[in-house]
């Protein structure tokens, strides 16, 4: 099988239709494309989110901290705490689990949230760290904000640039291969994307300002995103390739790897669908968050990418592109 998320046709086969419904404090339940699980708490409704970080070893901290909340964050609800479970490699030594560890501490105190509960273990099972986080948080006056919730006539906004997260990861773990091809100042502009994979602070504007869906851009990049959001919501959506921000740095990095940016996992990126994606995009400028609408949800069922050579059908996310380049010799 590939790397990376299971296929969703498969995921739907074997796993999803196999889950039953027992307690009806369950308000979203899994699905494709749904990232978190919400439960009614007699007035509080609790956020609940889980994700495994693999692709990298590097940065896996920051990325794991920063990936977690950002569900909790597209939501529309406020992130509160982490429960962390980290799987160490025989070969590794105490201060490269304290690396992870301060990563882990540093994350979460910039994003004000606790780490409450874990569990850490040495393992031959797996030859790299491997670390899952589950983070919870609560909503704000009981408002949820669905993946499915996109109606056709929205537009769609994009915040930051597609393959963010990617980028970062590939210019920290190929540093003296793409500074010797690109020069060193183009590597540290890459790497330096690091600071900018969380989503909370526009995932807090755009719920406030009545937003219909959100979903965070992770395993498959803008355009998985898109057929995601599209897939849970019974719509499609025409997208516009060239309105779709893309950084220098971004398209180097992914030509010398051979790789698609649209496809490039790009946590910082968030897919927001709303009435009036100008005016929604203006007040993310306005809070020092880049965004733009790069295309329309439609009562289609076809998801399209809108390029100068005419329209292409979006299909279903497969293999992110930066496993293809871990694969590369």
């Amino acid at each position: 099988m590939e790397i990376g998320k299971l296929p969703n046709e498969i995921l739907d086969s074997l796993i999803l239709n196999k889950l039953k419904n027992h307690r009806k404090e369950v308000l979203v339940r899994p699905s494709i494309g749904e990232d978190c699980g919400m439960l009614d708490f007699d007035g509080e409704i609790c956020v609940i989110s889980t994700d495994p970080i693999t692709g990298t070893e590097s940065q896996i901290g920051r990325i794991a901290v920063n990936v977690a909340l950002n569900d909790i964050a597209s939501s529309g609800a406020e992130p509160l705490g982490l429960m962390v479970t980290m799987l160490i490699p025989v070969y590794v030594s105490l201060p490269e689990v304290e690396n992870v560890i301060n990563q882990l501490t540093e994350e979460a105190a910039k994003s004000n949230v606790d780490i409450i509960g874990g569990h850490t273990e040495i393992t031959d099972a797996v030859n790299r760290f491997v670390l899952s986080i589950t983070a919870i948080g609560k909503t704000i006056n009981r408002t949820v904000i669905k993946t499915s919730g996109a109606k056709p006539g929205d537009d769609l906004v994009l915040t930051k640039y597609a393959g963010l997260e990617g980028t970062s990861i590939l210019a920290y773990d190929y540093e003296k291969e793409l500074a010797e091809k690109f020069g060193k100042n183009i590597v540290e502009k890459a790497k330096s994307l690091m600071n900018s994979i969380s989503v909370i602070k526009e995932g807090m504007i755009a719920a406030k300002s009545g937003a219909h869906a959100m979903h965070d851009v992770t395993e498959g990049g803008v355009l998985g995103a898109v057929w995601e959001m599209c897939h849970a919501s019974g719509c499609g959506a025409k997208v516009y390739k060239n309105r779709i921000p893309v950084l220098n740095e971004t398209k180097l990095i992914c030509e010398h790897f051979n790789i698609d940016p649209y496809r490039l996992i790009s946590s910082g990126c968030m897919l927001i669908a709303c009435e009036n994606g100008d005016k929604l995009a203006g007040e993310l400028l306005n809070c020092g968050i880049e965004a733009a609408v790069i295309g329309k949800i439609t009562g289609e069922k076809n998801i399209l990418l809108s390029t100068e050579n005419g329209d292409l059908i979006i299909p279903p996310p497969e293999s992110d592109e930066l496993y293809k380049v871990n694969k590369q010799p």
